[in-house]
């Protein structure tokens, strides 16, 4: 699963990033609350783990903004200020859990599996279909009819993160920081080799014209 973390505080996000990686996490880091404005909106996450304390953009203000724009992604806010009327602010602000800090590692991931099992439950953000074509994410499975399509784990995510924005224009620096992560040292040119491995996989089913070419601009995919 794909997690987000907003925290200002380099030490404890490295320290933070490190141990999610650890439990078999993939993690994108921001430094401040317009930077994790961009990312959270630019890309599919599973959770937010995210600072109230951030310059530029305060937390509770991230998260503000992507509920109104119908972003439903859970919301883990970590904060040094624990009272009460900051709890509730922060729940009221869109936020689904509150971790005050000084806080233990394993009380943060048993906070971080809660959600993302409350997230499940609710089935939210859960089988992406395109007629016969499905994809499930937790099982990361792909399936067209009842035969499976075996796919790497990059060209896994490439579907995901297509399907999820089926019928819009993804620029390739937006599919590049989605699939191989903001921080990627491969070329952005790998995009561009992961569609063509993708299609190469679709084409037995029909699919492949379903991811189109925006030329000198990106990718979308159209249903067929």
């Amino acid at each position: 699963m794909r997690i987000l973390l907003v925290e200002d505080d380099q030490g404890l996000s490295d320290a933070l990033a490190e141990v999610l990686r650890e439990e078999s996490f993939q993690v994108d880091v921001a430094y401040d609350g317009e930077d994790g404005l961009y990312l959270a909106e630019t890309a599919v996450y599973d959770a937010l783990v995210v600072d109230v304390m951030l310059p530029g953009l305060s937390g509770y203000d991230l998260v503000r903004a992507l509920r109104d724009k119908r972003v439903h992604v859970p919301v883990l806010f970590l904060t040094a200020l624990g009272d009460v009327d900051h709890r509730v602010q922060g729940l009221n602000a869109g936020g689904d859990d509150y971790l005050p800090k000084p806080f233990a590692t394993e009380e943060f991931l048993a906070r971080l599996r809660a959600l993302l099992r409350r997230n499940r439950e609710l089935g939210t953000d859960m089988t992406l279909r395109s007629g016969p074509l499905v994809l499930d994410p937790l099982a990361r499975r792909v399936m067209f009819e009842d035969e499976p399509v075996k796919l790497s784990d990059k060209e896994f995510d490439l579907l995901e993160y297509l399907l999820s924005h089926r019928g819009q224009i993804l620029l390739r620096e937006r599919i590049f920081h989605r699939v191989w992560g903001i921080d990627s040292d491969v070329m952005d040119t790998t995009v561009d080799l992961y569609v063509h491995y993708l299609r190469k996989k679709l084409h037995p089913f029909g699919y492949d014209a379903a991811i189109r070419t925006v030329r000198n601009v990106g990718y979308m995919w159209s249903d067929p």
